[in-house]
C-alpha cells in the first residue's frame, strides 16, 4: 500500500474544511482504501480557520496543521506543506471545495497504472471561475508555453497528484517567489492531463484579483524570459537603422535638393520616442535588477509560525 500526502493550503476557509476533511476521507478509506495523511498549512487566515484545523487534529491525528507567520502566498504555503508531506505520492488541492475530493482516484489510477508518467493534473471539464479568472489563465499558459517550452495543450492546475522525487526537487529548488506549476515543468516533460469536475465555489469568493493574475504573468515573464530584453533590443536596432536612413535621406535632400527640413518638429518627436524607450528599457532591467537582489537576499520562502504534526 501506498501513502498518499495531500496538501492543501489554507485561507479564510473555516467553513469548507470540515467538509473537505469528511470527503477527503471517505474516498481513502472506502473507495481507494489507501493511508493517507491530510497537512492543512494555514496560511494567516483572518478567520477561523486554524481553529477549525485545530479542531480535525484533535480528532484525526492524520491531520497535519501548520500556521504562517504571515501571509507568504498561495505557492509558499504549498511548499511548506510539501516539506512536511511524507507519502509515495503527493496531492495538492485548493481549500474551497472547487477541487472534489471524488476525483482524486480517477487522477491517481493513471499516476500508477502509467509509470513513465510522473504527474497528472486534473482538466476541468466545467471551470467554475469567473470569465476574469479564466482569460488571465489562459493567457498565463500561453506565455508559460512560450517561455518553458512545455506542451500549449498541457493545463497547468493546482490540482494534481505527484511521485515523491517531483516534490523532493522543488523542495531542493531555492526561489523568492516559486510557482508550483512551473516548477514541475521545468523538472519533468512527464506530466499529463485528466479530466475532473470543477464545483462552484460554496462560500465566499476567489483571492485571484485582476491584478493579481497581472503581478504573477508579469513576474512569470521576467523571471523565466528575456523576451521582454529581446523586444527593447530589437526596437533599438530598428530605430538605430530608421535614423540612419532618415539621416541619408535629408543628406541627399539638402545637398542635391536644396530642400530644407523643419528641425524643432523633428527634433521634439525623436527625444521623446528616445526618452520613452530609455525609460521602458531602464524599468525592464530594472525589473529583472529587482529579482537578482531578491534572489540574493536568501529571504525564506515561509516562517511556520507554530505547528503540530508529530504522530
Amino acid at each position: 500500500m501506498s501513502l498518499y500526502s495531500v496538501v492543501v493550503p489554507v485561507y479564510n476557509s473555516e467553513h469548507t474544511l470540515e467538509e473537505l476533511y469528511t470527503r477527503l476521507k471517505d474516498v481513502f478509506e472506502h473507495v481507494m482504501q489507501e493511508p493517507f495523511e491530510l497537512i492543512l498549512v494555514d496560511d494567516s487566515s483572518r478567520d477561523n480557520s486554524f481553529a477549525v484545523m485545530e479542531r480535525l487534529r484533535a480528532q484525526d491525528k492524520r491531520v497535519k496543521i501548520v500556521q504562517m507567520a504571515r501571509n507568504f502566498g498561495q505557492p509558499a504555503a504549498v511548499l511548506c506543506g510539501f516539506s512536511i508531506a511524507r507519502g509515495d505520492f503527493i496531492i495538492t488541492m485548493d481549500d474551497d471545495l472547487q477541487h472534489p475530493p471524488e476525483e482524486i482516484p480517477k487522477m491517481a489510477k493513471v499516476l500508477i497504472e502509467q509509470p513513465d508518467v510522473d504527474c497528472v493534473m486534473g482538466q476541468y471539464e466545467n471551470r467554475k471561475h469567473n470569465a476574469i479568472r479564466r482569460l488571465g489563465t489562459w493567457v498565463q499558459m500561453q506565455f508559460t508555453s512560450q517561455m518553458l517550452k512545455k506542451d500549449p495543450n498541457l493545463e497547468l492546475t493546482s490540482f494534481r497528484i505527484m511521485r515523491r522525487f517531483l516534490v523532493e526537487t522543488m523542495l531542493s529548488t531555492h526561489t523568492h517567489l516559486p510557482q508550483i506549476g512551473n516548477l514541475l515543468v521545468q523538472t519533468s516533460n512527464r506530466i499529463v492531463n485528466v479530466p475532473v469536475h470543477h464545483d462552484a465555489r460554496k462560500y465566499g469568493h476567489s483571492n485571484y484579483s485582476f491584478m493579481h493574475l497581472v503581478r504573477d504573468l508579469l513576474y512569470d515573464i521576467t523571471t523565466n524570459s528575456i523576451i521582454p530584453l529581446v523586444i527593447v533590443r530589437d526596437i533599438g536596432i530598428i530605430s538605430f537603422v530608421v535614423s540612419i536612413l532618415l539621416s541619408i535621406w535629408y543628406l541627399i535632400n539638402y545637398f542635391v535638393f536644396g530642400t530644407t527640413v523643419e528641425g524643432f518638429t523633428t527634433l521634439v518627436l525623436l527625444i521623446l520616442a528616445y526618452n520613452g524607450l530609455i525609460l521602458l528599457a531602464i524599468g525592464i532591467v530594472g525589473e529583472y535588477l529587482m529579482h537578482v537582489l531578491d534572489e540574493s537576499k536568501k529571504m525564506p520562502t515561509y516562517v511556520v509560525r507554530r505547528k503540530d504534526v508529530d504522530d
